[in-house]
């Protein structure tokens, strides 16, 4: 697996007079899980947007392994990414959106797939149309999403959404699993238990600036 390296250096990042993100700088290198903590509004979700090249930066740079966001490259790649609620199929169930969205680049590998449902502790044989899912089981269905095709690096805002004790403890594992994989991982959570618990360096999101926290 070849070693990650994000860079986020002195970005700004306005809507009209809106300062979002002010002066935010980090780095973030495989084998690691990163965390921001922070109120909704903070500037977390617009920071993660423009790492994965949703949103170009006003002023700054964010670099993926050198190159240069929005310059050398559009979109992040080899990545899963969680950000907001993904838009499924909700007549299909489960292991069928998945297909959908795995065959449009890959050959498609039932078992594998199955495979991915059952690491985030959803049923590869449930008939039950995801319109019919709680909160807890989309929330799983979308981080099955993210993890598919075995991305480098993993975006994740707010991924133990909806999420009972169990859910949040069995997300955990499979987290630190990837870690211990050699991916990147990079986090989100209103619950600083989460943050405590899975990650390597803290980052604070306050009113658009970005403090990592001593630990």
């Amino acid at each position: 697996m070849k070693k990650q390296r994000i860079e986020v250096d002195h970005v700004f990042k306005r809507f009209k007079k809106n300062e979002v993100l002010k002066d935010v700088s980090m780095t973030c290198e495989s084998g690691k899980i990163y965390g921001i903590v922070g109120h909704n509004g903070s500037g977390k979700t617009v920071l993660f947007k423009c790492i994965c090249g949703f949103f170009h930066c006003s002023k700054g740079e964010i670099r993926i392994n050198g190159k240069c966001m929005g310059k050398d490259m559009d979109m992040l790649e080899n990545s899963g990414i969680i950000i907001e609620e993904p838009g499924f199929l909700r007549q299909w169930n489960g292991y069928h959106n998945l297909e959908f969205l795995y065959t449009i680049r890959n050959k498609l590998d039932k078992t594998y797939l199955q495979s991915v449902l059952k690491k985030v502790g959803l049923d590869p044989k449930s008939k039950m149309p995801v319109g019919k899912y709680s909160l807890g089981m989309r929330q799983r269905l979308a981080i099955g999403q993210a993890i598919m095709e075995n991305p480098d690096i993993l975006i994740l805002d707010e991924p133990m959404n909806g999420l009972d004790k169990n859910g949040v403890r069995e997300m955990r594992e499979l987290f630190n699993q990837m870690k211990q994989e050699g991916k990147l991982l990079i986090l989100a959570s209103h619950n600083r238990e989460d943050i405590d618990v899975l990650c390597d360096e803290v980052y604070q999101m306050e009113n658009g600036i970005l403090k990592k926290e001593v630990r």
